[in-house]
């Protein structure tokens, strides 16, 4: 809703002429060109601003509080293995010749079905096998201590780089999708 504009009554006029006439302009403007100044000043080129980049001065940081993921820490593993064969393996073209599910066990009733299974997979002269280990159950965290997601997943290649299976396998990798991808791993064994 607008309002109207009321109109000056001719007192509100003679009221505001009065003040308008008494008002002065802060500068006196020149009233003829001839009057101004005589030569312009030049322009002063603009300078522009130093090249800028987000964190530029920061110190670059080498550590980090996260602990690389699980697909990392085992690509900067060396390679102990044929070349060819460990491509094969990743793209999912090799067949695991035998397979555990470890899924809805306990770190407790997991570890050591782990170690019977692999301990006979290489004494029957197997090379590749998959270890299914799930991704892990999303639960909720009420503690100030934040917990893994996937507990067994976590610890399968610390069980692997340990006594008695540290001397039985010789190359872990995640599994092809086809596989289980990031719930399953490749476990190459060695040779009996």
């Amino acid at each position: 809703m607008t309002r109207r504009r009321r109109a000056l009554t001719p007192e509100e006029r003679e009221l505001w002429g009065r003040v308008a006439s008494t008002a002065r302009a802060r500068k006196p403007l020149p009233l003829k060109a001839e009057e101004a100044d005589p030569k312009p000043h030049p322009k002063k080129p603009q300078q522009s601003a130093p090249e800028f980049r987000i964190g530029q001065t920061a110190r670059p940081s080498t550590a980090h509080d996260l602990m690389p993921s699980i697909e990392e820490r085992l690509a900067a593993h060396p390679l102990r293995m044929d070349r060819r064969t460990h491509q094969q393996m990743l793209r999912g073209k090799l067949k695991p010749e035998a397979r555990i599910d470890l899924h809805g066990m306990t770190v407790a009733e997991a570890h050591p079905e782990l170690v019977r299974f692999l301990m006979n997979a290489q004494a029957a002269g197997k090379r590749m096998v998959l270890v299914i280990t799930g991704k892990g159950k999303v639960k909720d965290d009420h503690g100030p201590i934040p917990q893994r997601m996937g507990v067994l997943r976590h610890q399968l290649p610390h069980w692997l780089s340990q006594p008695p299976l540290g001397g039985v396998v010789q190359q872990v990798a995640p599994a092809h999708l086809k596989h289980g991808g990031g719930g399953a791993f490749y476990v190459y064994l060695r040779r009996g």
